[in-house]
């Protein structure tokens, strides 16, 4: 039997590491916190103060996501300060929806190997997203999972908080026949459906990340890494300015599962995509994977993060809102009734 003592660390875990890893952290961290912050970093948890004054009834809305496969792309171009990104505005955009203004952010960072220079990298990333969302990061949780996750690999989720007064909750039910969907632009293919997007690119044509492809201007890898969209801002200002009947966050399962989420019983949405800008990496996917339309919008954002139900006599007021702050936007369809869910029309 061997003498040799058992540490954590010749275990495979390096708490020295982790350490490390929280110092050069803490500067990212703390360019986050917002006026109800009342922790500082490394507690066992977060503190937030509510001001409750500015609410008659303060709900909380919570969500909850990841960055999915997309964190292969991150590993093949060894680019770790943008998904952290990817894994706020996927919370961020999905509580807006509800119509909460973001309050505070948590991280989860799963690895099999710690390196605390990569795992500030990820934070960095984090922190720049919840500046973008207003959203201060008040905790999270960095892992040393050896034998879970292969060497240089990690796996990265979030969770998000904001708040709404009761009577303000977005919820679709004041969607209505006639009501006007407008859409905000993506930007790019934002963190779904990489699973189809990997399989085309790397497995079938067999592309590099470093390849440049001249539609898009860069390389592939870099294409595939921009950020998602966070769209606290301009949507939380239309929520507070204008009555939003409805949002639509399009992520995994495009517009086909995640438009009729708003919508009421007995009602469609009918959309034209002829006014969207449809950026060329769609474009390019389409064609050479052969990829049917209807599989592409029940994908892929094609171009839309955000659709809104409005109704029509707030339309003009929100469109000049929206072009004042020069904020693109597609009028995209209209409200009707129907149990179709969703019609798409492609010009």
């Amino acid at each position: 039997m061997s003498n040799q003592k058992l540490t954590y660390k010749s275990s495979g875990v390096d708490k020295e590491a982790g350490y490390e890893a929280v110092k050069l952290m803490k500067s990212h961290i703390t360019k986050t916190f917002t006026e109800g912050v009342v922790s500082d970093v490394g507690g066992f948890g977060g503190l937030f103060a509510l001001n409750k004054e500015d609410y008659e009834q303060p709900i909380l809305v919570s969500g909850t996501d990841g960055v999915g496969t997309k964190l292969k792309v991150a590993f093949m171009m060894d680019k770790h300060n943008t998904v952290g990104e990817d894994c706020v505005a996927m919370c961020i955009n999905d509580i807006l929806c509800q119509g909460a203004k973001p309050l505070f952010f948590l991280d989860y960072i799963a690895t099999g190997k710690l390196k605390p220079e990569k795992t500030a990298m990820i934070v960095e990333g984090i922190a720049n997203g919840c500046v973008k969302a207003g959203s201060a990061l008040i905790g999270g949780e960095t892992a040393e999972m050896p034998g879970i996750y292969s060497d240089g690999e990690y796996d990265l989720a979030g969770f998000a908080v904001g708040i709404v007064d009761k009577n303000k909750i977005i919820d679709g039910s004041k969607i209505q026949d006639g009501d006007i969907l407008i859409g905000l632009p993506s930007s790019g293919v934002h963190s779904n459906g990489f699973s189809l997007i990997r399989k085309l690119f790397f497995d079938i044509k067999g592309y590099k990340v470093d390849k440049y492809i001249e539609e898009l201007g860069c390389t592939l890898g870099e294409e595939l890494l921009k950020p998602t969209r966070i769209y606290t801002n301009p949507v939380y200002d239309l929520v507070e300015k204008f009555n939003i009947n409805g949002i639509s966050h399009i992520t995994g399962g495009g517009f086909y599962e995640n438009i009729p989420r708003m919508l009421p019983a007995g009602l469609k949405a009918c959309i034209d995509t002829s006014s969207i800008d449809t950026p060329p990496i769609f474009k390019i996917m389409q064609e050479q994977g052969n990829i049917d339309i209807d599989e592409m919008y029940g994908t892929f954002n094609m171009g839309v993060g955000i659709v809104m139900a409005v109704n029509p006599d707030e339309l003009d007021n929100i469109q000049s809102f929206l072009s004042d702050k020069k904020e693109k936007f597609y009028t995209l369809g209209e409200i009707k009734t129907g149990e179709g869910e969703i019609e798409i029309c492609h010009q």
